[in-house]
């Protein structure tokens, strides 16, 4: 479980003392690891009743080619890099900034599919 609180560090690198212990409104939830491969998708009850589509697995992308002003649905080849953490490249996981490899060539990731639910990229 993550905790989404203040840290015990002041940014100097200082200690900060707190004045109470953790809460549960404070807990943050694991990470979605989106992975390439066929579509599934999980719903998560969010602070004050809303609802997130998480989405576990993506075998498609939503590709946004700025030079035609078109978007076309494309499939996942693989993740070639991923600037967040370079095991995910390895692992395959999907994430804001990764640059992944489709049928059209090779497309950033735009949107945040362990949030929105959907992978949106456009093309280099």
């Amino acid at each position: 479980m993550r905790w989404q609180g203040k840290s015990k560090r002041k940014y100097t690198g200082g200690r900060l003392h707190l004045h109470r212990k953790k809460r549960k409104h404070e807990a943050g939830r694991p990470a979605a690891e989106t992975t390439v491969g066929e579509s599934r998708r999980k719903k998560v009850r969010t602070r004050g009743g809303g609802e997130k589509m998480r989405i576990l697995r993506c075998d498609y992308a939503n590709v946004a080619d700025a030079r035609s002003g078109t978007t076309k649905k494309v499939k996942i080849i693989a993740v070639k890099s991923n600037p967040a953490n370079p095991f995910f490249a390895r692992r395959n996981i999907t994430t804001k900034g990764a640059v992944i490899e489709t049928e059209i060539g090779d497309a950033v990731v735009t949107s945040r599919p362990g949030q929105n639910g959907v992978v949106n990229a456009r093309l280099i």
